[in-house]
């Protein structure tokens, strides 16, 4: 992160803390891919939790994230620097709703997420286009982690069928 943005937000402001991913946003190559990362120990340490409890989860952090990346990206003066990792971090969680966890289902599930994260298909790159503010740097990232979520269901589903 440059000098500017650097004198703008602090990892010591708990809304800065989140929204750059306890500081993960500040990796000096792909940021959002070690935002994206950061989710994986949290979503183990969730792995037994009841599935309403995960999907409460998955939400609360979604709607949190709207308001830490909106403050956050106004204390900057930059809408989705590329810093705001909460937006990864909630759609990984996105991206497992109703999915088992195992190695093959984070693996596959981390690859597709990054992929629609990035390259931004369909309605993910409409919506990153459209929206501003806080829902607008998050609301991409969820869609991508719920169309995740139904590509890791397809797979399920095929891998029960083929094996």
């Amino acid at each position: 992160m440059d000098k500017v943005l650097r004198d703008k937000v602090s990892l010591l402001n708990p809304v800065h803390f989140l929204a750059l991913g306890f500081g993960s946003g500040l990796a000096p190559k792909a940021p959002g891919t070690f935002g994206s990362f950061v989710a994986i120990p949290l979503l183990l340490l969730l792995s037994n939790t009841q599935t309403w409890w995960f999907v409460a989860l998955a939400i609360l952090v979604s709607v949190i994230g709207i308001w830490v990346c909106d403050k956050t990206a106004y204390d900057m003066g930059v809408h989705d620097h590329g810093s705001i990792v909460w937006d990864e971090i909630a759609g990984m969680f996105c991206a497992f709703i109703f999915v088992p966890l195992s190695w093959d289902t984070l693996l596959i599930g981390f690859i597709l997420f990054r992929w629609l994260d990035i390259q931004k298909p369909w309605l993910i790159g409409r919506l990153d286009k459209a929206m501003k503010g806080g829902l607008g740097i998050m609301a991409d990232d969820i869609l991508a982690g719920l169309v995740t979520a139904v590509l890791l269901h397809v797979y399920l589903v095929l891998s029960v069928m083929i094996f």
